[in-house]
């Protein structure tokens, strides 16, 4: 069933926001357990972030690679190791990214020394399937955990990839890269579990694609005639955002930008082959700063802030015509928001791609504001806030008087609890899909935030825990979801 083919209701929650005692959330029993949760009040989809290895400041959104999975996902459980791993004490609600990925490495580096031999040719087979992605992967983590970030400080003949100096080093790091392998193929197997159960559950997983990779990224590395680089591998502009609802200075993320006429006149090789994989990862895709298809904010490099900068044309429906039978139908959600010009708009409803509506953003002017549920339309996906939103709660608290009044008058009624007032406006809505973060599930505040765009520290680290959840949070979702025609099973 595709995406928006029936009403019914999502949740917003990352994989490290799970609860667990090693550091972060994994994808052993509290993965399943979460998915029990879904199933039992009739909620179809589970949406999370970026899977792959995180970058700089812990976020997924600037990952070392947009095919590997993330290491520090890994269930130390479910791997079985000789030696039990270490239980993180601590903020019971804020992930050890750190201990997280020793605790990790240490039980994944025992796993593969005891490799018996079905496990070896287990892995064999998996490194030969998957080399279209994982030779590149493997042997870039190799070489960053030889020579350091950032690649371009590499070796000259291993940063520009000449293939006698590649081959070199595949034969002189053997044994590391099949390390690298043997993470990859246990993430595979752990993450096949999930989505079978997942899929038994009738709980389909939305992901997220970010439309630009990292510049340390084995992406960028391995695809370097993609990208807006010079003989070096540095980049002379950078991708980002103008001065918008986050941030007055706008947003410089730093990522590359694509040479869109090499990538087209080739076929979009580098395109078709994420695709594939997002496809092996997730039911659905939540393409993120889809506008940056239609056109791109280009900053020079050398500007600390994302103020200075022009808008670059993108592919636009030319890229989604050569891809398109890649794309699944009703696979794809277009993130709309920030700026977006009416050639955004034309592409993304002629391509049909259901668009975001925030309704945080929704009560701060009048009756034509797009965000507000008499403007929805079916084909559209709601949510209450996304990831860089502030908590529902804390959004509140932070509001002044006159968004409060628009609230009140427009739902009818002034609202003793907001959180519970926009989360049921949000089942109300007659867009078919109506997705809500976990934190607003649970009617916590600003302290649950898990990003704050244009910061690069303390984000991504939010957990939950099961005693958070209100005394029958289950029953009274599946109430309201029966009530809006949005349950399932």
């Amino acid at each position: 069933m595709s995406l928006l083919e029936s009403r019914s209701a999502g949740v917003l929650l990352h994989v490290t926001s799970l609860p667990g005692p090693h550091g972060a959330g994994d994808l052993g029993a509290e993965a399943l357990r979460f998915i029990d949760f879904l199933a039992a009040a009739g909620i179809r989809t589970w949406q999370v972030l970026p899977l792959n290895p995180p970058g700089s400041g812990s976020s997924p959104y600037f990952a070392l690679s947009s095919f590997a999975g993330n290491p520090a996902l890994v269930s130390v459980e479910v791997l079985g190791p000789e030696t039990p791993p270490a239980v993180v004490t601590g903020a019971t609600h804020r992930a050890d990214f750190a201990a997280a990925q020793q605790i990790r490495d240490q039980a994944l580096r025992e796993a593969f020394s005891a490799l018996d031999g079905r496990s070896g040719a287990d892995l064999d087979r998996f490194a030969a399937e998957e080399a279209w992605w994982l030779d590149d992967w493997a042997l870039f983590a190799t070489l960053e955990g030889q020579f350091g970030a950032p690649w371009q400080s590499w070796p000259r003949g291993l940063a520009s990839r000449d293939p006698t100096t590649l081959t070199s080093a595949r034969r002189e790091f053997a044994p590391e890269i099949r390390f690298h392998q043997f993470v990859q193929f246990c993430f595979a197997r752990q993450w096949g579990a999930v989505r079978t159960y997942a899929a038994e559950s009738r709980v389909a997983v939305l992901g997220d694609l970010p439309i630009f990779p990292a510049l340390h990224s084995s992406d960028v590395w391995a695809h370097q005639q993609a990208f807006k680089l010079d003989a070096s591998g540095n980049p002379a502009v950078v991708g980002g955002v103008p001065p918008d609802y986050f941030s007055t200075t706008g947003q410089r993320w730093g990522t590359p930008l694509y040479r869109w006429d090499v990538e087209a006149a080739a076929g979009f090789p580098y395109w078709r082959a994420r695709l594939r994989r997002m496809f092996q990862l997730y039911d659905t895709l939540r393409i993120d700063h889809f506008r940056g298809f239609a056109a791109a904010w280009e900053i020079p490099a050398d500007e600390p802030t994302a103020i200075h900068g022009q808008w670059v044309t993108g592919p636009g429906r030319a890229f989604f015509d050569a891809v398109a039978h890649q794309l699944p139908p009703g696979s794809i959600v277009a993130e709309d928001l920030g700026l977006i010009t009416p050639d955004v708009v034309e592409l993304r409803d002629g391509l049909r791609f259901p668009g975001m509506l925030v309704l945080q953003f929704a009560f701060d002017s009048d009756a034509t504001n797009l965000y507000l549920p008499h403007n929805h339309a079916p084909g559209a996906v709601v949510y209450t806030g996304t990831h860089d939103n502030n908590t529902t709660l804390g959004w509140w608290d932070e509001q002044p008087a006159h968004v409060r009044e628009n609230l009140a008058s427009y739902i009818g009624y002034e609202p003793s609890d907001p959180v519970a007032a926009l989360v049921r406006a949000a089942f109300m809505s007659v867009a078919r899909l109506a997705v809500v973060p976990m934190q607003d599930l649970l009617g916590l505040g600003t302290e649950a935030r898990m990003n704050v765009p244009g910061t690069g520290e303390g984000n991504w680290g939010w957990r939950f825990s099961w005693d958070q959840l209100p005394e029958g949070l289950t029953g009274h979702l599946r109430s309201l979801l029966d009530r809006y025609g949005r349950a399932t099973g």
